[in-house]
């Protein structure tokens, strides 16, 4: 643990605790398995993210074939992520607006829940800011305490709506935050801890928290929800040309941390994105964005191996609760979202991995899809 975290661990965890404990699973690595809820089979249905595109984002018919394909595919949940936005990263405010006014973007989300309840499909919400400079929404930084507190209370509005739609939609889970390493790593925690506990007293399922995959051990907040989410872009291998032993020994690693963080905060673990790109040695850098790259050659065998070796150390594991594959779109059809070379499985051999996976019986499955296992 960084210097910086462990000065604040004790005091965090105390409060943590106190805030956690309204939440809706029992202190333990293995609450979701002995809930008798099975493992998350997830995938992250991403909305159009261009105006341009009207009636193929959530709430369409285009997404009821999206759904139809997850269905296809085996899985039982799915992500859908509301964008909010803020102009940079001095933390002024969100904006509630993304591609088109907010009203419609929350009768969408709304309408999207019910196809995914409608199609078997359980719901993972996850509001999600989008940084209009381009900067990385973990470096949000408002310099000031007069600044985080502006901040803070603009994002618990935002955060806070999407939470009363989840509750009056039954959205089976929501995810707090995403990647907010400048807040809660630091001894701006407690201010994130108690917005949770209002958080609590508007939705009444399992809270999450969506922690990057490097930061997660310092994330000082993990008491306070029911389940430790990870943006699981771990790295592999560190160089170029890993034979699948070696990308299969990184995913080894994965899973011993998986343990040690679920054994640490009596909690679950929920890989809440996973994804590798379509290009050579993904599991190296699995982090780097494919809009900002160039002149790649498409590798779909190296994105299908990435996700095996991750994947599979993985179902052995009890405390581990799932997944979220990152990610297809509302518009399965649509293919000006994202490269060629980008993280979509879709139609790729990386789909056939996600498949198996999701077809497996899990170390972490309720008792009903894993007899005989416990």
């Amino acid at each position: 643990m960084k210097p910086a975290a462990s000065l604040f661990f004790a005091s965090i965890v105390a409060i943590a605790g106190q805030l956690g404990a309204a939440g809706s699973l029992p202190a333990s690595p293995f609450a979701w398995r002995d809930s008798g809820r099975d493992g998350i089979r997830g995938i992250t249905v991403g909305p159009i993210e261009n105006g341009y595109h009207p009636g193929r984002g959530y709430g369409s018919a285009a997404y009821e074939r999206t759904l139809a394909e997850c269905n296809d595919w085996g899985a039982n949940w799915v992500a859908l992520t509301p964008f909010g936005r803020v102009a940079d990263l001095s933390g002024q405010g969100v904006d509630l607006t993304f591609e088109a006014p907010f009203a419609k973007n929350e009768a969408d989300i709304r309408a999207a829940i019910r196809q995914a309840h409608a199609h078997g499909l359980r719901v993972m919400l996850v509001p999600h800011l989008w940084v209009e400079s381009g900067g990385w929404r973990a470096e949000i930084d408002p310099r000031s305490d007069a600044g985080w507190a502006r901040w803070a209370a603009s994002y618990g509005a935002f955060v806070k709506t999407w939470a009363r739609v989840a509750e009056q939609e039954h959205v089976d889970l929501l995810s707090v935050g995403v990647e907010l390493r400048s807040w809660v790593t630091t001894g701006r925690a407690p201010s994130f801890g108690a917005l949770i506990a209002d958080l609590r007293a508007i939705f009444h399922g399992p809270l999450t928290y969506s922690a990057n995959w490097d930061d997660v051990e310092d994330t000082i907040i993990l008491g306070a929800v029911d389940v430790i989410g990870i943006n699981a872009f771990f790295p592999l291998a560190e160089r170029d040309g890993a034979a699948l032993g070696e990308l299969l020994a990184g995913g080894e690693r994965v899973r011993a941390k998986v343990a040690r963080l679920a054994a640490t905060w009596q909690k679950p673990v929920l890989m809440t994105e996973i994804g590798y790109t379509t290009r050579p040695d993904p599991a190296v850098r699995p982090w780097e964005w494919p809009d900002s790259m160039v002149h790649v050659r498409v590798d779909e065998e190296a994105q299908a191996l990435a996700y095996h070796a991750l994947i599979r150390p993985l179902l052995e594991e009890p405390s581990f609760a799932g997944l979220f594959v990152w990610r297809v779109y509302a518009d399965p059809d649509d293919v000006s979202q994202e490269a060629e070379w980008g993280f979509s499985p879709r139609g790729k051999l990386a789909e056939h991995v996600v498949r198996d996976a999701f077809s497996a019986a899990w170390a972490g499955d309720g008792e009903r899809r894993r007899p005989g296992l416990r």
